[in-house]
């Protein structure tokens, strides 16, 4: 538990309250006033997803005592009250980005004593492991929901280092977050890229080198047969995902702890194309590099030779054919859609000759490998932050603070 942490030397273990406000927020509802306002806030949504998101910003109406009294400030800790375990307790600094702005009662804003807490220590210190432990356990003795209560917040022990190794600290992990942001930047560059590529190259709107003839319109049902082998429990149990493709069970972090008979099990080969049936529409399909077999909920396609399964692996994903897959799905509602492969074939793409396909397929290889690589480095960057901040925010790495002259 938090509390019982070791206080490295020098630093202090200090309850929330002493260092800052806990302010909960403005609760929306019918109310009259006779001096109506209405101005932005933050709400739950807003705060909840690992970072601040302002595209979409709601409006309340308040009285001018609330105005002063829930108005937030620059330099407050925005935090809520409830969310994803994995997110419960992160705080984050709010730098007066909306002007005159309020927040909602299910989101506290924490204004710390800045002589003596530095927010954004404070916003890292929540949000690291040490933080999370003491959030996670309050959230454990009153509800099986990821949630804290103000009492919870308030008490919350701050590991509390001198204002100068703070100022360190923050500025060590800031150095981390700009690395991050950089990372997510070139990352999301790429992918704007790819789908630019995707928009020329899979139309035929611009050619590469050498190629010139026409392209031909055609049924998948005419290029693809269904395999539909069984009974193949020997070979090892596959999966499918919407970034990686074909992947090893394992690989999905699921145990397969079900004694399920397997028999039903659709092997899957090298070259061919697996899809989950009720999930085509959003484009959940990968080529196999890998023999096995996979769920009797995925359907596997294997293309005739006249096919680059590479190249139709990509055209796969390219959205206005996602768009068709959705049209040719049969349900009801969009959760009991289905994809079969008596209805796949009927769809008509238009395609180059095999050698423009495999030409065109090298190169979103060689992008996807720029764009893996770019999400392990953001991977890694974001991992060594991790393992600093519960380092550097728990005193069990000092920093050297500079010496006043």
């Amino acid at each position: 538990m938090a509390a019982d942490h070791f206080v490295p030397h020098g630093w202090k273990r200090v309850s929330l309250h002493e260092l800052a406000h806990v302010q909960t927020g403005v609760a929306k509802g019918k109310r009259e006033f006779t001096e109506p306002i209405e101005l932005p806030y933050l709400r739950v949504a807003n705060v909840q997803d690992g970072r601040l998101d302002l595209h979409e910003i709601k409006t309340i109406t308040v009285s001018k005592n609330e105005v002063t009294r829930y108005s937030l400030q620059s330099g407050d800790v925005l935090m809520t009250e409830g969310g994803d375990f994995d997110k419960l307790g992160r705080g984050f600094v709010w730098e007066g980005q909306i002007p005159n702005c309020l927040h909602q009662n299910h989101v506290f804003a924490v204004r710390p004593n800045r002589d003596r807490l530095d927010p954004y220590f404070l916003a890292y210190q929540t949000a690291s492991g040490y933080g999370r432990g003491y959030f996670l356990n309050c959230s454990k003795q009153t509800t099986n929901l990821a949630s804290i209560n103000s009492t919870q917040l308030k008490e919350y022990p701050v590991l509390l280092p001198s204002a100068g190794e703070q100022t360190q600290i923050v500025s060590i992990i800031r150095c981390w977050d700009q690395g991050i942001e950089i990372a997510e930047r070139l990352l999301s560059g790429k992918l704007v890229l790819r789908q630019g590529l995707m928009q020329q190259l899979l139309t035929g709107r611009r050619r590469l080198p050498r190629f010139s003839s026409s392209w031909r319109t055609v049924r998948l049902g005419r290029i693809f047969r269904e395999r539909l082998e069984t009974n193949r429990a020997d070979l090892p149990l596959l999966s499918i995902t919407t970034l990686e493709g074909v992947i090893p069970r394992a690989g999905v972090d699921r145990k397969d702890t079900s004694s399920e008979n397997k028999s039903a099990y659709l092997r899957i080969c090298p070259g061919d194309i697996g899809y989950n049936t009720m999930r085509m529409w959003q484009g959940v399909s990968g080529l196999s590099q890998l023999e096995g077999i996979i769920s009797p909920a995925y359907t596997v396609i294997t293309p005739d030779s006249s096919i680059d399964a590479e190249f139709m692996a990509v055209l796969f994903k390219y959205q206005p054919l996602v768009h068709l897959f959705w049209r040719y799905s049969q349900g009801m509602v969009d959760d009991t859609l289905n994809l079969k492969f008596t209805n796949l074939a009927k769809i008509k793409v238009t395609i180059p000759e095999k050698e423009e396909q495999t030409a065109i397929a090298g190169v979103f290889r060689l992008a996807d490998r720029e764009i893996a690589l770019l999400r392990y480095e953001l991977a890694a960057l974001q991992e060594q932050k991790k393992g600093l901040m519960q380092q550097l925010l728990t005193g069990k790495r000092r920093v050297n603070v500079p010496v006043a002259a």
